[in-house]
């Protein structure tokens, strides 16, 4: 019952979801067995959610799932990539931002002296930018018809990836747009990439095969930002120059999923 909750949330944050799943398959650990469609399944409702992936792939190919999912979970707890991120930022930047990033929204909240032009997708623009002037950030909302404008006008964009692979990310949807005028414009693209975000190649083609199939490309929620579009990558490790960073998985290949079911 608890797995099912996680597979019908909407809307929560990849640590929270983590940490959700990882305290449902302990209850399995008197029946493994079940943990293999357990992860299948979880997986397959949130098909972009890097963190899933790499606490499936982990606790598949582990031991003990339990023990190993309670692990990923702390990892994801303890991840460094806004520290990483406060720190990188140029100061009193103009930074595009689309949708309602968490790891990028927490920065630029803790920051302080950054302006945010904030691109209006899902519906999530404004309550992210009332978010931002409560906490005294410089913040304006912008619709999605303006977000070339918007990163014309912009330092840099950063776009938050919710999964990643070797030659790609996953992101909310616009973010294809905003990077590609970004790179004729000659401004930087920082791709911010969490803890557990990213997979080795035969997952991430597993995750492009479910957006393929889910909708029309255009009616996506999320979608697929080129890695030639980005400059640099916001990673654990720090900020890094190319996208090298990419090919550096978080989790070992475990084929189980690359055949999935619903829950």
């Amino acid at each position: 019952e608890r797995l099912r909750y996680v597979a019908r949330a909407a809307g929560a944050d990849q640590a929270s979801l983590v940490r959700e799943t990882a305290m449902a398959l302990r209850s399995l650990h008197t029946d493994p067995v079940g943990a293999l469609p357990a992860c299948r399944g979880i997986v397959e409702r949130h098909p972009a959610c890097g963190a899933l992936w790499t606490l499936a792939a982990r606790a598949l190919t582990a031991p003990d799932a339990a023990a190993e999912a309670m692990a990923v979970a702390r990892e994801i707890d303890a991840d460094t990539t806004t520290d990483l991120l406060i720190e990188a930022l140029p100061e009193d930047a103009t930074v595009c931002v689309l949708g309602w990033p968490d790891l990028t929204g927490e920065a630029v909240v803790r920051r302080g002296d950054i302006c945010v032009l904030a691109v209006d997708v899902h519906g999530e623009g404004s309550g992210f930018v009332r978010r931002l002037q409560r906490a005294d950030v410089d913040a304006e909302i912008v619709p999605p018809a303006g977000v070339g404008a918007a990163v014309a006008a912009s330092d840099l964009v950063l776009i938050e990836a919710s999964v990643a692979g070797p030659d790609g990310m996953v992101a909310a949807s616009g973010s294809r747009a905003a990077a590609a005028v970004a790179y004729c414009e000659q401004i930087p693209v920082w791709a911010v990439i969490g803890r557990g975000r990213r997979l080795p190649e035969a997952l991430w083609t597993s995750v492009l095969e479910r957006l393929d199939t889910a909708t029309e490309s255009w009616d996506r929620a999320d979608e697929v930002v080129p890695a030639g579009l980005v400059s640099h990558l916001v990673l654990p490790e720090g900020l890094s120059v190319g996208v090298g960073g990419l090919a550096q998985a978080e989790c070992p290949v475990a084929i189980e999923l690359t055949r999935l079911r619903p829950i």
